[in-house]
């Protein structure tokens, strides 16, 4: 796992609810805290690689569960652009 990994991994680890919020507004997929405290329980008790294809799929269809297919699909959309910058 490379350095830009492990720094998505402790933010993930570290965000608030709030944060989380505050970050989907601003990229345009806006969910409510009680979505936020869902999905950071997904991210912190399953260990999801988002650089990983599969895995974000698999990511992709729970987000999809907690909050809507539209909001899972521009996140999905949004993970791919954040992993070819890398």
């Amino acid at each position: 796992m490379n350095i830009y990994q492990q720094l998505v991994k402790q933010k993930l680890k570290t965000i608030t609810p709030e944060e989380l919020v505050a970050y989907s507004r601003e990229y345009g997929l806006p969910i409510t805290v009680s979505q936020a405290k869902q999905i950071l329980h997904l991210a912190r008790t399953n260990d999801i690689n988002v650089f990983d294809p599969e895995e974000r799929k698999k990511w992709v269809r729970e987000l999809a569960k907690i909050t809507s297919p539209d909001i899972a699909r521009k996140a999905n959309e949004l993970f791919l652009k954040f992993v070819q910058k890398k």
